[in-house]
């Protein structure tokens, strides 16, 4: 069994943080992983990205071909649009409504969601407020990694939660329940549309 995941986003939303709670998960259950990542100047609102390649059998590359990719999770939708060449057939896009527009001739909005919405496998909520309406905007990207959790396969939502508890534990018991209730809110989000 194997799961080839594209994260994607913009400086500063998350994204490494959604690599390290899946990273911990797939070791805790034995999992081989390969993870690449890039920063494009991330401090700068730049292209975030990893390459994350799960499997239950040794993985030679770290790198996802194009149209290998079983999931695209964006929390920025132009961010999903980009690695749209590299989305299997049967994949899934899971990815945020709300826009980072840091770009002078970022895209329409309309056209964006549009583009998204007629791929076969599109779970798309605003991420942004759902955490902000659970007194937790910096959880966000954990309501995406919770939406995500409902189409991924190699790794059960329990076992995501106690990566959250495990990456998060430093933080406090206050930081570890507000990222877990984000979790769950994403995850019944996506189990609602499927």
């Amino acid at each position: 069994m194997k799961q080839d995941i594209i994260l994607s986003g913009v400086g500063g939303q998350g994204i490494l943080s959604i690599a390290t709670v899946i990273g911990s998960a797939a070791l805790q259950q034995g999992l081989h992983l390969k993870q690449a990542e890039v920063h494009g100047m991330s401090q700068r609102g730049g292209d975030v990205q990893s390459n994350l390649r799960l499997s239950s059998e040794v993985i030679y590359s770290d790198l996802i071909p194009r149209g290998g990719a079983d999931l695209i999770v964006s929390l920025e939708p132009m961010e999903a649009l980009r690695y749209l060449p590299y989305l299997s057939r049967e994949g899934w896009i899971i990815t945020n409504t709300t826009p980072l527009v840091n770009i002078p001739n970022y895209p329409d909005m309309d056209q964006v969601m549009a583009q998204l919405n007629e791929l076969p496998h599109v779970v798309a909520l605003d991420v942004d407020s759902v955490a902000r309406d659970l007194g937790s905007p910096r959880a966000a990207n954990m309501v995406l990694l919770g939406a995500m959790s409902a189409v991924l396969h190699i790794l059960e939502p329990d076992a995501l939660r106690e990566g959250i508890r495990r990456i998060f534990a430093r933080k406090g018991d206050a930081v570890v329940e507000s990222n877990i209730k984000a979790f769950d809110a994403g995850f019944a989000y996506a189990q609602s549309k499927r």
